[in-house]
Parts: C-alpha cells; structure tokens; sequence
C-alpha cells in the first residue's frame, strides 16, 4: 500500500526523534484538515472561508518524562524544529509516574466509507444550501452557517503502529427569525447529498412564526418534550463529565458502573467507526462502545493513561486536551424507540423537528415543548446539575396540543436525575445527527431523538 503524505509527516518525526533519543518511546500523528465554511446573516452570505492546515504532534517519553508539541507544517522541511524543541521540552519536564506506554500494534475496524460528494464540496454546493434555506424561510430574515471538512491523517510510532484513516462531514445550523422570535434548524447527515437545506429553511421558519405573542409561565418543574437540539446538551454533559474516564478516576462523575441509574428506554452509544474515523490520538483503533445499556451504567470511555489508572483496557478515547481534561465521546448516539436510527428529516408541518416529536407532544397532558438548550454550565458534576437556558422557540402543551409561544426559562438540573428511571415518558423513533461545533476541525456529532420527559426544574424567567 502506497505510504500517505500524512503517514509519510508521521515516520519523519518518529524516525528524526529516536535517532536523537534510542531510548525514547516515540509516537507522532499527522493531521490534514480541509476546512470550509460559508456563513450568512441578514439572508445573505457574507463569509466564506477555507482552510488547508497539516498538523503534526509529536509525543516522546523518556527518562520517566513525558512531553508533546504540535506544528503546523506544510511539508517535511517543518518537522526537524518540532522534534528539536519536544526533546527540549522532555528534558525539563516533570517525572510522569502515569505514563502508560505506546499503544500496542492493532489493526483499526472497519470505518464507514467516505462521501466523495461531501468531501469536494465547493463553495457553490455550500451557497445553493442556503440559497434553498433562505427561499424556504419564506421571507423570514435568516442566519447560520452551513460547514464541510474533509480530514486524513496518519499514526506512527515507535512501538510498531501505523494506522491511517479518510473522513468527510457536513452541516448545518441557522435560524429564522420572525418579529423578534428565532426557529432553529440543525442537521448533520452523513452525506452531502442528505443536507435538505429547503426542509431545514421551512421548519426554521414554521418555529419562528409559532412563537410570536409568547407568555410568560411561573417558574417550576413541568412536563417536557425536548427536541433532539435540546437532548443534544444533555448527550455532551454525559460524555464531558459523566462518562470521562478520568473524571470517573477521579471520582467526579455521576456513573456507577453496573448499576440500573437511568430509564430503561435510554441507551447511549458511542461510534466514531461510523463517522469514518477509525483511531484515537494514542494509536488506539476506535470501536463502538455501549456507554448506558437500556439505563444501566456498562462503561466509560478511556485512553491508555485513564485506562492504566483504572486497571483497564483503553477504550480508543485518547484526544488532545486527553492529560488535562480527560477522554471523551464525541460521536454519541441516543438511540431512538424505533426499528433502527436512521436520521430524522428537519421539518415537519407546524414547529415541530419531526413527526416524533409531535407523536411525544400528544402524549403530554399539560407541559412545555423545547426546541434548544444553551449557555449551560455544569454546578456539579457529582450529580450532573447544569444550570441554563431555552431558547429558539418554547411552547405551551395542553391536552396533547401546543397552546401558545412561551418565554424563554432559566433552569436548574440534574441531567442524570431527568434521565432516571421512571422520568423518561417517551423517546423519539428517530434520530438527527445534530453537529456539535461550527469551527473545530473535526466536529463532534450527537445523534438525538426528541424526549418525553416527566420533569424538568425551571427556575424562573430569563430576564430574572
């Protein structure tokens, strides 16, 4: 197999490192990302930006020290100053009592093979989705973005590993607004050919014009229906600070393996191999890795340095920020009540993401549908009580119908306890990729169904 310019960036740093330094355990990956974004404001575009960027990491343990650097580079001429200054960095470093050692050789799971069509989108393609976005809106003032990436990257180390991998991604995120009240749309398919910008422009649209005249409600717990957007944060603060290894070490996460702790109609899986990306930052290949078992705890996710503390095996969760903040899922699945999870058209008639959400809505004799979840903080992660906001669209629910807009609420919760047995009343039979960040390389994906759940803490008005 003909050697990739990443795996080739990847050997000249491991190879330039332990010339240097025999003694050393050495690995490096090598990273190029082709990033594209076009945003739009006012229903016009007025950004569209690309980049081309290489990165190579080096990582090398010598002595019982450990140190890593990162370059950018755009070919081999830039590796020979990073390795210089990682063995600078590794002689004044502190001892490392936890190092782990290289990952083993092992050969990555199949991936899901790439999009062609995501992976050369132009700018053109981008501007025809917001084009069908913006005529979809039916002459509601608009905004978002609308992104593509196209990684490949390479792994090397010292131990013997090699491993390379190919991914694309896609997405969109944009609102319509109707006299002061937003509609959120999101979606982030697994083929170009899949992000329906007129389907996202039409239920953006019927949201912002459901929310005109809103009441405001008395803080409270009610009822709710979350949208798959809203679960969306509720997936992020389980796999940051509930289902993190470290955290978990360190006694600071909520999960108690084993135990029945949520709703037995929540099942919670983590698969990077379906996104196309088959290796962690440590070598180690990814695998798909049930976290919560129809609301039993079965695992948390790992890198090798977690893993070793723990007296465990890695889970394939090694990340950059893995020392300081831990390993992390990024590729989560709720998965739906139905068959299967194939991902959710984004608009239905009337405000709602799809045809589940509504069937959930039905069931609700008196409470609140939430279209989004932002600017939420974690007050503590023993219990994973978050503190927040709605926004994007609220309604009140009576008798299985939505009887009006609502103001936005703040809020107070222990996800964890919203999830617990008996609180969940219903899960969506489908699910949305939602994307989870409009600049990283590599974004995360949270794929959600909407939730019924039987409570949630709203602590008062957003004004006050």
């Amino acid at each position: 197999m003909t050697e990739s310019p990443e795996e080739r960036l990847a050997t000249v740093a491991v190879e330039l490192a332990t010339a240097a330094a025999p003694d050393a355990e050495v690995d490096a990956s090598a990273d190029r990302n082709r990033l594209a974004l076009t945003r739009f404001a006012n229903s016009v575009i007025h950004q569209n930006v690309a980049e081309d960027v290489t990165t190579v990491r080096l990582r090398l343990h010598r002595e019982g020290r450990t140190a890593t650097g990162s370059a950018t580079v755009v070919d081999e001429a830039g590796v020979p100053a990073l390795v210089e200054r990682v063995l600078d960095a590794v002689r004044v470093a502190p001892l490392d009592p936890g190092w782990p050692g290289l990952a083993p050789i092992a050969a990555p799971a199949p991936t899901a093979p790439l999009d062609p069509a995501t992976a050369a989108a132009t700018p053109a393609d981008r501007a025809q989705v917001v084009r069908a976005f913006v005529d979809a809106a039916g002459g509601l003032e608009t905004a978002g973005y609308v992104r593509t990436n196209h990684w490949t990257g390479g792994f090397v180390s010292s131990a013997g590993q090699v491993v390379t991998g190919e991914a694309a991604e896609c997405g969109m995120s944009a609102i319509a607004r109707h006299e002061g009240a937003d509609g959120v749309a999101r979606h982030a398919p697994g083929r170009w050919a899949e992000l329906d910008g007129a389907a996202l422009g039409a239920g953006a649209a019927a949201k912002a014009r459901a929310s005109a005249d809103p009441v405001e409600l008395p803080a409270g717990r009610y009822e709710v229906v979350l949208e798959p957007s809203a679960v969306m944060d509720v997936l992020q603060a389980l796999a940051y600070a509930g289902c993190n290894g470290k955290a978990w070490n360190e006694r600071r996460s909520f999960v108690r393996l084993g135990e029945d702790q949520l709703d037995p109609a929540i099942t919670i899986v983590d698969d990077p191999l379906s996104a196309g990306y088959g290796y962690d930052r440590d070598g180690t290949p990814h695998q798909r890795l049930v976290l919560f078992d129809r609301g039993t705890s079965v695992a948390v996710t790992h890198d090798r340095r977690s893993a070793a503390e723990a007296g465990t095996e890695s889970t394939g969760h090694a990340n950059d920020a893995a020392f300081s903040f831990g390993p992390t899922a990024s590729h989560l699945t709720l998965l739906p009540s139905g068959a299967d999870s194939a991902a959710a058209g984004s608009g239905a008639d009337g405000p709602f993401a799809d045809a589940s959400v509504a069937e959930l809505v039905a069931g609700v004799k008196r409470g609140v549908l939430v279209s989004d979840l932002w600017y939420t903080r974690l007050l503590d992660p023993r219990s994973l009580v978050l503190t927040g906001l709605t926004r994007n669209g609220i309604w009140l629910i009576e008798d299985g119908q939505l009887a009006g807009a609502v103001r936005n609420f703040r809020f107070t919760q222990s996800y964890a306890q919203a999830l617990m047995p008996g609180n969940v009343k219903g899960v969506g039979r489908t699910a949305t990729p939602i994307p989870g960040d409009t600049y990283a390389a590599t974004s995360p994906l949270w794929t959600c169904p909407a939730l019924h759940l039987a409570s949630w803490n709203f602590t008062g008005g957003a004004s006050g």
